[in-house]
């Protein structure tokens, strides 16, 4: 499908082509999948999902919300939330541990889904 920006367009400019709906990029990813999988190939990961949501009309239940299971901590993300919990600033943990301030920060933002937590106030409540 060709789409023409700003109407007809004047000589010398060229269509370019639409992106497709999101209904056509699942159709299209599940072709893909299929081909992938008629030809021996693995089949990507994002493919063959598209392809179940395709199929079903709905959603895969494994990504449902409230069925996906959190990861625990990496061990440098549980010693940085130790250190905060402590109640030393990122710039301090981060010169104990030789690491950027914003790294620090990096770690306490993956770290407070997988602990539960959504301030730095509560990391003095947790069991580290």
């Amino acid at each position: 499908m060709l789409a023409v920006r700003h109407g007809a367009h004047p000589a010398g400019a060229r269509p370019v082509a639409a992106s497709p709906s999101p209904r056509h990029r699942g159709a299209r990813a599940a072709h893909a999948g299929a081909r992938a999988v008629r030809t021996g190939r693995r089949p990507r990961v994002a493919a063959v999902r598209a392809r179940r949501v395709h199929r079903a009309g709905r959603p895969d239940p494994r990504r449902a919300p409230g069925r996906r299971r959190r990861r625990p901590p990496h061990p440098q993300e549980l010693e940085v939330v130790r250190r905060a919990a402590a109640g030393l600033s990122n710039r301090e943990i981060a010169a104990e541990l030789f690491l950027s301030p914003r790294t620090v920060g990096y770690h306490l933002y993956k770290a407070y889904p997988k602990l539960g937590v959504s301030r730095r106030a509560q990391l003095g409540q947790l069991d580290l």
